[in-house]
Formats: structure tokens, sequence, C-alpha cells
């Protein structure tokens, strides 16, 4: 459950074990993940974004004395920080990764995963003993220490207790009795799957980069697929019963009434795999989203684009889009925020990567695919690099 990194980084193993032994299945501690890492982002930064609109931003305060909880949401004011003790409370911002471009540049080193199922980097501050308290998520999780020490304690039990405490606006857990004790410095890296009891607690200043993944429950892809699906049926399509028998006017829902049941619910069994997966593109893409892209006021023309790209320019995906895509019958298929574009696989597979796009790789790809390219540039999607 412990490693050190050495010669395979970041995950001390090669990623295609770290998925076979860990991945959803165990937690795994790396020292020396990012040896000799300095944090994208300062303290002082951080508190400056807490306080942006539209930034997702929490303060939290334990009073040790009544362990008593409270949070406040942002935009945090400038003031509330001249008010704030010497001890036990922490600043929770997340989607970082959006707002800071150093600190989107770490999540290249998880691409052994799809970047779809990656969410977000929630960057945490505390002073010493700033905790959020021990707490259970239901999606996977690396805790990078950036700054300073933080003390994490794990229950990696079978079954650990998951009631939560009814007199705190935190979903802390009642009980939580730790099976693993460390402490972590900067560039060492904490990997939990779902469902396992952590508590971190800072030993000093302290900053950890926390990189979530994307989780939707069973519920909200029910919803979501069962809405998708309801929007394309006519109105007339409804529940039938031309087969109704006089031995079902007792009005018991037997038999007969769940067949016909089944039969109206029939698109849902029925779905094909094409028709699933695209629904899935759109919903993969849109859940959780951390804003709208706004179009440049002076979009780049085709030959101004050109002209930047043999400078030395990449295009660079936006980092509020969400993009992932699928093959289809002859080419594939790029959804990006819900909305899918026919291309060639090529481009695809760059998109779904996240790769820069460069003038040799936009130079392989046939006028379509250019077209594309300039389409999604001038909508924001693509950002040129300005070189």
């Amino acid at each position: 459950m412990e490693i050190n990194a050495r010669s395979h980084l970041p995950l001390g193993i090669p990623p295609a074990r770290f998925l076979r032994e860990f991945w959803q299945k165990k937690p795994l501690l790396i020292r020396n993940a990012f040896p000799a890492f300095v944090s994208p982002i300062s303290p002082d930064e951080l508190a400056g974004l807490s306080c942006e609109e539209g930034a997702l931003s929490r303060l939290i305060r334990h009073d040790r004395k009544t362990d008593g909880w409270s949070v406040q949401t942002g935009p945090l004011p400038e003031s509330v920080f001249a008010t704030l003790p010497e001890r036990d409370w922490t600043i929770l911002v997340q989607d970082v990764d959006k707002w800071d471009a150093d600190v989107g540049a770490l999540l290249p080193h998880f691409d052994f995963l799809p970047r779809w199922r990656i969410d977000d980097i929630m960057v945490s501050y505390a002073v010493e003993g700033g905790s959020v308290g021990a707490h259970i998520d239901q999606y996977d999780v690396f805790l990078l220490q950036g700054l300073g020490r933080r003390r994490w304690m794990i229950d990696a039990s079978a079954n650990p207790p998951t009631d939560f405490r009814p007199d705190v606006e935190l979903k802390q857990l009642r009980q939580f009795t730790p099976t693993h004790d460390w402490i972590l410095e900067p560039g060492d890296m904490l990997y939990l799957p779902p469902g396992v009891p952590h508590h971190g607690v800072a030993l000093d200043e302290c900053l950890t980069l926390s990189v979530g993944m994307r989780a939707p429950s069973r519920g909200e892809l029910l919803v979501d697929l069962a809405e998708t699906l309801a929007e394309k049926l006519p109105e007339d399509s409804r529940y039938a019963d031309p087969d109704l028998s006089m031995r079902e006017a007792d009005g018991s829902i037997g038999t007969p009434v769940l067949r016909r049941l089944r039969a109206a619910l029939s698109s849902l069994s029925e779905l094909s795999d094409d028709a699933l997966a695209a629904w899935f593109a759109d919903f993969s893409t849109c859940y959780r989203s951390a804003g709208q892209i706004a179009p440049p006021p002076r979009p780049l023309s085709a030959a101004q684009l050109q002209q930047r790209l043999d400078k030395g320019a990449l295009l660079h995906l936006h980092p509020l889009a969400r993009c992932t895509w699928r093959s289809v019958t002859g080419a594939a298929e790029v959804t990006i925020d819900g909305e899918s574009f026919r291309c060639s696989r090529t481009l695809a597979a760059a998109m779904g990567k996240r790769e820069p796009l460069s003038a040799t790789l936009l130079a392989a790809l046939d006028a379509t695919d250019r077209e594309q390219v300039q389409a999604w540039v001038k909508r924001g999607i693509l950002c040129p690099s300005k070189r």
C-alpha cells in the first residue's frame, strides 16, 4: 500500500499494473510521485481565486472546544481573511485547473486515464489543524501534497462504518477508526478509490491538490437517459391494452399489465450500442460543467491562424471544454460540451487526448477537418498560444 515512485513517475509502478491492482480496488501511497515538487499555485493566489465570482469555493472552520464546524460558500469577501484565527480553518476551491494554466498542466501526468473521466483539480489551503473532518468520497481521487505537511488517516477495513454525523453541515462520519496513518510532504501523493473513509489534517501551512474523477450516480445516469429517450418519442407513443380482459376488472396489476409496461418501456432495453454511446458522449461532456465558453471578440481568419501556426503557435482545447469521441462508420464523431461534430479519427483522437494541434498535424488533415478546426477556433473551443 506504500511505494516510492523512483523511475515510474508518478505512480511508482507501471500504469497497467496500477489499473489492474489498485484502480477502484485499494489505496496506494506514492512517495516522491513528483520529486522536488513546487506547487503551481500559492496560498495567496488561491485565496484571491476564492473571492472571484463564479469560482466554487468554501471556507471551513472548526471550533476545537465544541467540535463545531461552520461552512461559508464563496465568493468569499476579501475582508474575511483578516478575521481568521491562527489555526483550524481551510479554504477549498474546485476547478482550479480551469482557472490556472499551471495547475492544469498537471493533468497530462494522468494520461493513463481517459481525459473525460477526470473531473477537476480541487486545491485546498489550510493552516495548522485545518481539515474538513473524516468523510467518504464517492469517486476516485489523487491527493498530491503541494506545500507543507498533511497527516492523512484512512480506514482500509472491509466494511467501515458510513453513518454521518447529524449535527454538522458537512457529511462527516459519525465513527472513524483509521487503519493507516501517514504524513505526506510536497511531491507525495495518496490515491484513494471510492468509499474509503479518510481524514486529512494540516500539520502546518499546507496546500493539497486533489485530482478528482467524474462519477455520476446510477440514478443520474438513468434519469438523464430516460429524459433523452422521452424527448424523441412521439406524443401518440403510449401505454396500450387492446388485449384487456374481464379478468383485470378487479383493478389488480398482474402479469398482463407488466407485459404491456415492458413493451411500453422497450426503448430502454432495445437501445443500440451506437445510440447509447451517442447519449453518453453528450452526458459525460455536460456533467458538472464548470461554465460556458465565450467566443473570442476578434476571431482569427484562416490566413491569420495559419500565419500564427507557421511561427510555432499551437492550438489548445479551452480549459472549460469537456471532450470525448467515438468511431462511426468511415470517420469519427467528437463531442464537446454536449455538441457533436464529424471529423477524421486522427483529429478526433488528438481532441480526445487534449493534444495541442500543430501546423504539422493540421497539414496532414483534409480540407473538411481544417474547416472544422477553424470553426472551433472561431467559437473559442480551440485557442492559439501566443507565439
